[in-house]
């Protein structure tokens, strides 16, 4: 439900909020992959490697996040 006033519901807010974040985690990752893809380079794969997988682990926790707000509070008691 959206409100008179313009705004949107709060929920609604955060699920757009996760959304966005989870668009720039993975566009993070592609970057990373992308590194790991190129011409080998050790030290340059170790740190994409390390930040490729930091990054899939904050956008599976987003898209538990998303999976949450989508169920709605009834989930979350």
């Amino acid at each position: 439900m959206i409100a008179t006033n313009g705004k949107q519901n709060p929920m609604s807010e955060r699920l757009e909020t996760l959304k966005k974040a989870r668009e720039r985690m993975a566009d993070d990752r592609d970057a990373f992959a992308k590194t790991l893809a190129a011409p080998f380079d050790r030290d340059k794969a170790e740190r994409a490697r390390l930040k490729f997988v930091e990054t899939q682990v904050v956008i599976d926790a987003i898209d538990r996040a998303i999976a949450g707000e989508e169920t709605g509070p009834a989930a979350a008691a």
